[in-house]
C-alpha cells in the first residue's frame, strides 16, 4: 500500500509523526482503516512501476513534488485531459511528547555495525561494486594550520543528486546475493540520522520514501526544497570539501584531480540491529585510516567555525549531537574536525573519538545518546506495524515534513 508520513509540529514539545496511504481517488475502503483513530487528510500520488522479481525498483517522486497534500485539509484532483485523480487518506498518527526522562531509562541495545558490501560512485556517475573510491587519511592534514580552503572554489563541481541513488543501494544488495530474510528496514544512514536527531532537535523538517514489501520496509532519501543558496553558503559548503579533497589521498600513485569534484563517493552497507529491528543501511564514508582486526578504520570529516566561550555549548549541543549520530551508527571510530576562521582558513585539526563524544557533553546534560536510540526505536516500532505490504505494481513514497497548526 502507498504510504506518506508526515512530521508535524503541533505545540512546541509535542509532534506529531503522521502516515497516509496514496491511492487513486476513489480506492480507499473501511479494510485499509485498521483502525477508529485514523484521520482523513490530503495527500500525494503514486506512481506505478513494472512488478519487480525480488527487490524493489524505485522512482521517486522529486521532493519538490507539487502533489504533497496540506495536512488539515481533504482535498482531490480534478482530472485534465482524462489524467488520475487521487485521493490522500491520512490513516495514524503517533504522538511525540517531551518527556526524555522517561527515554533515558528505555536505551534499546544496538549491535555492532558489520560491514557487508561497498559501492563506489566516480565523478563521471558510474557506479562500481569495488572500493576504488575509498581515500585513504593524509596524516600530514594536522600540520596544515593556516591552509586556505577557499583554493579551487572556482573550479568546483558541486553534487549532482541522483534520483537513482537508492536503485544503487538495492543493485549492491543483489550483486552481492545478500538476502533480506527477518530484515526489517533497508535505509540509507542519512534517514536514521533524521530520525535519531528529533529526539532532541524539533524544528527541522524532514522527508523520506517508503515502501513495505514481503515484510521489508524501505526507507529513501528525500530532500526538501530549499530556498536559493547565496554566495556565501555556496563558499562555505565548498570548504567542507575542500578540507576533505586536503585531508586524504588516494591509495595508488594516482595523480590528485586539479579540481574538488564532489560528485566521486564511496559507500558501505552495514547490518546492524536497534532493538528488536534488524536493518540494512548505506552510509557514504569519506576516508580510513589503516586496519584493526581485519576491518578498516573509517573516519568522518568534518569542518567546524573555531569555538570561543559563546560558541562552545552550542557546538556541543548541535554539532556534536549529529557528529555522534552519524558516526555510531555506522561505526565509525574517530571524528576529524578542521576548526577554521570566517575566511576559511584552519585555525586547527582535532581528532574526536566517537566512544567519547557522549561523556563530553554529559557534564552538561545537553544530550544523551540512549535517548536518541530509544525514541529512535520508539519511530521504527509505530513505522513498521502502521505501513502495509504494498502491491508489487505500486510506488510508495513517504514524507515527513513540519506542519504548523495541524490539531
Amino acid at each position: 500500500m502507498p504510504t506518506i508520513l508526515a512530521f508535524t509540529c503541533k505545540l512546541p514539545f509535542l509532534l506529531r509523526l503522521q502516515l497516509f496511504y496514496i491511492l487513486p481517488f476513489g480506492t480507499l475502503d473501511s479494510a485499509h482503516l485498521h483502525s477508529a483513530k485514523f484521520k482523513l487528510q490530503t495527500l500525494t500520488k503514486w506512481r506505478p512501476q513494472e512488478q519487480p522479481t525480488e527487490l524493489p525498483q524505485f522512482i521517486w517522486p522529486s521532493g519538490n513534488s507539487n502533489f504533497r497534500g496540506n495536512p488539515g485539509h481533504l482535498g482531490r484532483q480534478q482530472s485534465r485531459g482524462g489524467r488520475q485523480r487521487y485521493d490522500d487518506k491520512l490513516v495514524a498518527d503517533m504522538k511525540l511528547g517531551n518527556n526524555l526522562e522517561t527515554l533515558s531509562h528505555k536505551c534499546p541495545p544496538f549491535q555492532e555495525p558489520c560491514e557487508i558490501a561497498c559501492y563506489s560512485r566516480t565523478t563521471d556517475g558510474n557506479v562500481y561494486f569495488d572500493d576504488r573510491c575509498l581515500r585513504r587519511l593524509r596524516h600530514t592534514v594536522f600540520q596544515e594550520i593556516g591552509a586556505d580552503l577557499n583554493v579551487g572554489y572556482e573550479t568546483f563541481v558541486e553534487k549532482v543528486e541522483d534520483p537513482d541513488g537508492f536503485s544503487d543501494l538495492l543493485d549492491c544488495l543483489r550483486g552481492k546475493n545478500i538476502p533480506l530474510d527477518n530484515i526489517h528496514f533497508v535505509t540509507f544512514r542519512n534517514n536514521l540520522n533524521k530520525i535519531m536527531g528529533t529526539a532532541y532537535n524539533r524544528s527541522e523538517p524532514w522527508e523520506m520514501g517508503v515502501h513495505k514489501r514481503r515484510g521489508t520496509v524501505y526507507l529513501d532519501v528525500r530532500k526538501l526544497p530549499e530556498g536559493p543558496c547565496d554566495e556565501r553558503q555556496r563558499r562555505m559548503m565548498y570548504w567542507g570539501y575542500s578540507f576533505e579533497q586536503l585531508a586524504t589521498e588516494h591509495e595508488t600513485s594516482e595523480v590528485e584531480p586539479d579540481s574538488v569534484d564532489a560528485n566521486a563517493e564511496y559507500c558501505v552497507l552495514i547490518r546492524t540491529k536497534l532493538g528488536a529491528h534488524r536493518i540494512i543501511m548505506g552510509a557514504e564514508i569519506d576516508c580510513y585510516d589503516g586496519m584493526r582486526d581485519g576491518k578498516r578504520q573509517y573516519i568522518e570529516l568534518k569542518t567546524s567555525r573555531e569555538l570561543d566561550s559563546r560558541t562552545v555549548e552550542r557546538f556541543q549541543r548541535d554539532k556534536l549531537l549529529k557528529f555522534w549520530i552519524q558516526s555510531f551508527l555506522a561505526g565509525v571510530s574517530k571524528i576529524v574536525c578542521a576548526f577554521r576562521d570566517d575566511n576559511g582558513y584552519i585555525m586547527r585539526t582535532e581528532i574526536m573519538r566517537t566512544r567519547e563524544i557522549t561523556q563530553r557533553v554529559k557534564e552538561r546534560n545537553l544530550w544523551q545518546g540512549g535517548v536518541c536510540l530509544a525514541f529512535a526505536d520508539q519511530v521504527l516500532c509505530w513505522l513498521y506495524g502502521s505501513v502495509k505490504e504494498s502491491p508489487a505494481n505500486r510506488l510508495a513514497k513517504v514524507a515527513l515534513y513540519a506542519a504548523p497548526g495541524f490539531t
